[in-house]
C-alpha cells in the first residue's frame, strides 16, 4: 500500500506526529475502528502502530474493548502473530505498536492474483490452522477471522486484528442483539449463540477463509449480510472450485455444529495426510496477474466437495545400522548460515529435565531412571530402522528400550545397538513429541482428537484403546494421562488401563494446559493477567483433579521444571515475549528466588539439571543459571539456530542443531566439547517442524535427525564424536 499523508477531512485529516515516543512515518491504512500507521523504534525496527479514531477514544465501551484487544495480542504474540512491542491503551488516542510485517493481506494478494494454487493453499490452512493451535493455547478467541487478517509473510501466513476477540476469561461479554464479527465468516453460533461461542468457531471461519482463497468467493455469498446469516445458520457451503483433496476437510470446518469442526491439530494430522508433497517451507505468494489462471492439484483438477483424500502411505522397516564413524578433531567450524540453520517451530517455550540418568521431554516422565554412567566401552550406532516418510525422529527412553515416533508411526530400538525390535503404525501419533511410558505402557501422544490407545512395550500391540470426548491437549503425568476437552473439561485416564478416573474443571482457568516434570508428582496450568505482569500458577493432583496449591508470582511465566519440591519457571516480558528471568519458587515456604538474564533472550527453550537451568536462545545464545548461587554461570554464543532444546548431564550439555548435528558444551567451562556430522538427508532444503531434545542414559546420548536416522554417541567423550 502506497503510504499516505492524508487521511481524510476533519479533525484526523493529518497524521498525528507521535504514539508514545513513536515518531509515525505514513498511513498504512485505515478502519472502522482506527488506523494503522508505519513507525520505526528507536533501534530502527519497523512498526505498524494503530492508533483509534478521536470519535471512538471517547467511549468507555470501546476503549474496554481496546484494553481486551491488547491483552489478547499480548497474549497470542508469537511465531504466528504480529508481536506486540508496546501500547497504551488509557493515551488520549490509545495505541498499539506491533513489529511491521511485511506482505499483502490474503484479500488483497486473490484480489490481485486470482484463487491460489493447491499446494499453497494447504501451506495456508497448515499455517492457520497453527495459528489457531497457539491461540486458543492461551485460552483466547479470535472471532474475526478472515482474509484481511491474515498476512502473507514470507515464513507463512499471520494472523492480526484481534479487536474483537476476547479472552474466555474476559469479564467483557457480547451484548444481547449487537452481533460482532463479519458474517461472510461467522458460525452459525455467532448468529444464534454470540455469548456461547468457542474455540470452534474460529474452526468454521477457517474453512470460509480456504474457500475465499481456493475460489475468490467465499461458500455463503450474498451482497445482503441478512441472507448471508441466514445461509451460515441453514444451508450447505458451495464449495465448487475447492481442491478435491481439501474439501472434505474444508466441508468439515464448516459444520454447523461446534463439536463436529476438528480442532487445529486435527487439521494439521489430516493435511499431512492430504498429498504427500505437504511440507514445511515457507509460504511465498506466486507472483500471477488476473489473466492467469489457477494452478491445478497433483491430479489435474479442481474438485467439488465430493472429492475423496490422498491416502496414507507408510515406511517399511531396513532395520540396518551403520558403523560408527571414525574420530573427528577436536576443533570444528560451527558457523552456518543461520538460514540453513533455521528450524520452524510453533510456540515459543519447550523444556526438558533430567534427573539421575533419566530424561523427560517436553514434560514428560521417562518410565526408568538408571543411575550412574556405564563402565563398559560404547562404540555408537547410526540406524534408520524405517525407510521412507518425513519427519524427525522424536525419542524418549523407557523400560529399557528407545521408543520413537514420526508421523504416522511409533517403534521400538535396543539402545545397545539401535536394532529394531518393533513398530506400529499410529495414524494419529503427533509430530514433534516422543511416545513416553506411563503405567507400564508406551503412551504414543495422538493428535488432540478423540482416541487414545497405549501399547505393550515388548511387543508394540496394543493393550488398550479407547475412544474419548474431543480434547486440545494431553499429559502424561506419573500413571495418570490428563486429558483438557475442548469444553474445558479435564479428564482424569489410568495410563495403566485406559479407564477415566475423574472428570472435572481447574477453577477460573477455561482451557487448562498442564505441564509435568520426571519426579514430581503434580501437574502444572499457569493463566497470566490480561496485562502480564502476574501469572497464577495452580498444581493439581493428577490423580483425583484436587488442587493441591494456588499461587500467584509476579511476572508472565513459564514452568519449565521443578527441584526438590520447588517450580522452576522462565519469565518472559510483556511486550516482547522475550525471557528475562529465571525464577524457582517454593511453595512450602512461599518464597521466590529470581535471577535476571543480562541479555533477554528470543524464543528459548530450557532444561533443568541439579540447580543449573540451561537456556537455548533462537538465535544459538546458551545461558547456565545457578539458582543456588543465583547468577548465570556462564553464557556461549553457539551460532546455531533454533536448535532442539537442550538436555544435561554432570559433565556437558546436549542440543540439537537444525542440519541434525549433535553438539556438546561443558557443563563447567561453558565450552564447546565435541559436535558429529550433519546429517540433513536428501531433503536439504527443507527445515524441521521441530527438532527433538536429546535423550541422556546412563553416559550415552541418543538423538533423532532430519534425515530420519536415530544415532547414538558416548557422552562421555564428546571430542571423539
Amino acid at each position: 500500500m502506497t503510504p499516505q499523508r492524508n487521511i481524510g477531512a476533519g479533525a484526523e485529516a493529518e497524521l498525528p506526529e507521535y504514539a508514545g515516543h513513536y515518531r509515525l512515518e505514513s498511513c498504512l491504512g485505515s478502519g472502522g475502528m482506527g488506523v494503522v500507521h508505519l513507525a520505526r523504534s528507536t533501534s530502527g525496527l519497523k512498526l505498524a502502530v494503530k492508533v483509534v479514531h478521536a470519535r471512538f477514544a471517547r467511549d468507555p465501551e470501546f476503549r474496554g474493548r481496546f484494553r481486551q484487544e491488547v491483552a489478547a495480542a499480548r497474549r497470542v504474540s508469537g511465531a504466528f502473530t504480529a508481536p506486540v512491542v508496546d501500547a497504551d491503551p488509557e493515551a488520549e488516542r490509545p495505541w498499539m505498536a506491533t513489529l511491521f510485517i511485511p506482505g499483502p493481506t490474503l484479500s488483497d494478494e486473490v484480489k490481485r492474483n486470482g484463487p491460489m494454487a493447491p499446494p499453497q493453499l494447504r501451506r495456508l490452512m497448515a499455517g492457520l490452522a497453527e495459528a489457531l493451535r497457539d491461540i486458543h493455547r492461551v485460552g483466547v478467541v479470535h472471532r474475526d477471522l478472515k482474509p484481511s487478517n491474515v498476512l502473507l509473510a514470507e515464513d507463512g501466513p499471520k494472523v492480526i486484528d484481534f479487536g474483537i476477540s476476547r479472552p474466555k476469561d474476559s469479564e467483557l461479554r457480547t451484548e444481547t442483539g449487537k452481533l460482532i464479527g463479519t458474517p461472510p465468516f461467522m458460525a452459525p453460533e455467532q448468529f444464534r449463540r454470540p455469548r456461547e461461542v468457542g474455540p470452534a468457531a474460529d474452526i468454521f471461519a477457517l474453512g470460509s477463509v480456504l474457500v475465499h482463497a481456493a475460489t475468490g468467493r467465499g461458500p455463503f455469498d450474498s451482497d445482503s449480510p441478512y441472507v448471508v446469516a441466514y445461509q451460515v445458520v441453514h444451508d450447505e457451503p458451495e464449495l465448487t472450485g475447492v481442491p478435491k483433496a481439501l474439501a472434505p476437510l474444508v466441508l468439515r470446518c464448516l459444520a454447523k455444529e461446534p463439536e463436529d469442526r476438528p480442532t487445529p491439530d486435527e487439521l494439521m494430522r489430516e493435511l499431512r495426510s492430504v498429498a504427500a508433497s505437504y511440507d514445511t517451507q515457507a509460504f511465498m505468494a506466486d507472483q500471477r496477474t488476473h489473466e492467469s489462471s489457477p494452478a491445478l492439484g497433483e491430479d489435474g483438477d479442481r474438485a467439488s466437495p465430493s472429492g475423496s483424500r490422498a491416502g496414507e502411505t507408510g515406511g517399511t522397516p531396513e532395520g540396518r545400522t551403520e558403523p560408527r564413524a571414525g574420530r573427528r578433531p577436536r576443533s570444528r567450524r560451527l558457523a552456518l548460515a543461520a538460514g540453513v540453520l533455521g528450524l520452524v517451530v510453533g510456540g515459543g517455550l519447550a523444556s526438558v529435565q533430567l534427573l539421575d540418568g533419566g530424561l523427560a521431554v517436553n514434560g514428560s516422565a521417562p518410565g526408568t531412571t538408571l543411575p550412574g554412567a556405564t563402565s563398559a566401552a560404547f562404540s555408537g550406532w547410526v540406524a534408520k530402522p524405517v525407510s521412507g516418510g518425513e519427519g524427525v525422529p522424536q525419542c524418549s527412553y523407557g523400560a529399557g528400550k528407545l521408543f520413537c515416533a514420526r508421523p504416522g508411526l511409533v517403534y521400538a530400538l535396543d539402545p545397545a545397538d539401535g536394532s529394531l525390535l518393533w513398530r506400529r503404525s499410529v495414524p494419529e501419533v503427533l509430530t514433534g513429541v516422543p511416545p513416553v511410558v506411563a503405567g507400564g505402557l508406551v503412551q504414543p501422544m495422538t493428535d488432540h482428537g478423540r482416541r487414545l490407545e497405549a501399547l505393550d512395550p515388548d511387543s508394540g500391540r496394543p493393550r488398550w484403546q479407547r475412544n474419548v470426548p474431543a480434547y486440545s491437549g494431553v499429559r502424561s503425568v506419573g500413571d495418570m494421562l490428563l486429558l483438557t476437552g475442548t469444553d474445558g473439561l479435564v479428564r482424569g485416564v489410568d495410563a495403566g488401563s485406559g479407564e477415566i478416573r475423574w472428570s472435572r474443571r481447574v477453577p477460573d482457568l477455561p482451557l487448562p494446559h498442564f505441564s509435568s516434570f520426571a519426579g514430581d508428582p503434580l501437574a502444572y496450568a499457569v493463566s497470566a493477567s490480561a496485562d502480564g505482569s502476574s501469572t497464577r500458577v495452580v498444581a493439581v493432583d493428577p490423580a483425583t483433579g484436587d488442587v493441591r496449591w494456588e499461587a500467584r508470582l509476579r511476572g508472565l511465566l513459564t514452568p519449565v521444571g521443578s527441584r526438590d519440591g520447588s517450580l522452576v519457571l522462565l519469565s518472559e516480558e510483556a511486550a516482547f515475549g522475550r525471557v528475562n528471568a529465571v525464577v524457582r519458587y517454593t511453595p512450602a515456604s512461599g518464597a521466590s528466588v529470581r535471577v535476571a538474564l543480562p541479555v533477554p533472550r528470543d524464543t528459548v527453550q530450557a532444561s533443568v539439571h541439579g540447580d543449573v537451568v540451561h537456556l537455548l536462545g533462537g538465535g544459538g545464545s546458551l545461558d547456565a543459571v545457578d539458582l543456588a548461587a543465583r547468577k548465570v554461570r556462564w553464557r556461549l554464543e553457539t551460532a546455531v539456530s533454533r536448535g532442539s532444546a537442550p538436555a544435561a548431564d554432570a559433565g556437558h550439555v546436549y542440543f540439537l542443531a537444525g542440519d541434525g548435528r549433535l553438539l556438546a558444551v561443558g557443563a563447567r567451562t561453558g565450552r564447546i566439547a565435541g559436535q558429529t556430522r550433519p546429517r540433513l538427508g536428501e531433503h536439504a532444503d527443507r527445515v524441521a517442524a521441530a527438532l527433538p531434545a536429546p535423550v541422556v542414559v546412563k553416559g550415552h546420548v541418543y538423538a533423532g535427525a532430519p534425515d530420519g536416522t536415530v544415532f547414538a554417541v558416548d557422552g562421555r567423550d564428546p571430542s571423539s564424536w
